[in-house]
């Protein structure tokens, strides 16, 4: 079969493998979308601390069902599904906590075991011991499938920082997560969404697609100043840095409401992962700043559902579609901000 596999940093290649079987507990999938995001990107071009070479790439995975292992109880070849890529133990003092996006024996599709861009794969026995092999709902695509991922992981985001009815929401960021964002803050009843982005052609992109209330270019304008403005001098009650920022991580502090919270959503490279943070500002006005570390097994179920019902459309954030073979090209419109969603159809 042909796959889109790393061999090192800048060495991806769209080659032959031999076809996987399915072993006890496990089930074999024909992969029919597996979008892409940045992660892609930063693996293609500096490899990860957790995949040994060569690795079959992509973790935003949807297919049906070709073969299944044995033992393997409750599914039927032709069955719709979606596979999580966080992959949690389940038997850990967290995981039996129900807090399973942290579970310290986390693995994950793409990087411990063969991933989504590729024409066939087996989804691990770990992944149905911990439901997180999903049925797709009638009605949703593969491709809008595939997106319930990210959408899982935003909805972490979102519950930790607790978004809710009445809410002024600042995202940081105008890529597909941002979108995201925007739709599910609405869907949780936030009162206004306003959505930030340096980068004025790519804020324009997401802006017409995800309508937040108030659309700000931080190469224009003081992005602070405008929230401020936008809320009267109060702040925004919830602030989402998106992106890869820790400028924005500060700026955060500077327009979130008194009791508001901060969510560090997108990490910082490794680099420079440290931000200066006013403690006196925290304790005075009651912040909030909270992590988001990927998703669960039942945020992707969730995820699911929100995109089903239509209370998070995710169709129109696939902006381009590509065969296997334009997996590699994929990552580089991803990295240049061409698109908000890049699917891949094997």
């Amino acid at each position: 079969m042909k796959v889109v596999r790393f061999h090192a940093p800048g060495d991806v290649r769209f080659e032959d493998m031999p076809e996987p079987e399915a072993g006890p507990g496990e089930v074999k999938i024909r992969v029919r979308n597996c979008s892409t995001c940045g992660t892609d990107v930063k693996i293609s071009k500096f490899g990860h601390h957790h995949i040994h070479p060569p690795r079959v790439m992509g973790h935003e995975i949807a297919g049906e069902i070709v073969a299944l292992g044995e033992g393997v109880e409750g599914w039927a070849e032709g069955d719709r599904v979606q596979v999580i890529a966080a992959i949690p133990c389940g038997t850990c003092d967290e995981c039996k906590r129900g807090r399973m996006t942290i579970c310290p024996n986390q693995e994950s599709m793409g990087y411990h075991y063969e991933g989504g861009f590729a024409q066939f794969m087996v989804v691990p026995a770990k992944v149905l011991a911990v439901n997180g092999l999903n049925r797709i709902p009638e009605g949703v695509s593969f491709a809008e499938a595939s997106v319930a991922e990210p959408l899982a992981c935003v909805l972490n985001g979102q519950e930790l920082a607790r978004v809710g009815e009445g809410d002024d929401v600042v995202v940081v960021g105008s890529g597909p997560i941002g979108c995201l964002h925007v739709r599910l803050a609405k869907a949780r009843g936030a009162a206004r969404v306003f959505l930030v982005d340096l980068n004025r052609a790519r804020l324009d992109m997401a802006a017409d697609l995800v309508k937040p209330d108030l659309a700000i270019a931080g190469e224009e304008v003081d992005v602070v100043k405008a929230v401020l403005d936008a809320t009267n001098g109060r702040g925004a009650d919830v602030i989402i840095t998106a992106a890869a920022s820790g400028a924005a991580q500060e700026q955060a502090l500077q327009m979130v409401a008194r009791q508001g919270r901060i969510s560090f959503f997108g990490g910082l490279p490794k680099d420079k992962p440290t931000v200066t943070v006013d403690s006196n500002l925290v304790h005075y006005r009651e912040l909030t700043i909270v992590g988001a570390n990927g998703s669960s097994p039942a945020h992707n179920a969730e995820a699911l559902r929100l995109i089903s019902t239509g209370s998070v459309p995710v169709a129109d954030l696939i902006t381009h579609r590509l065969p296997l073979d334009g997996a590699i090209d994929a990552f580089g419109i991803v990295a240049r901000g061409e698109a908000i969603k890049v699917t891949i159809e094997p």
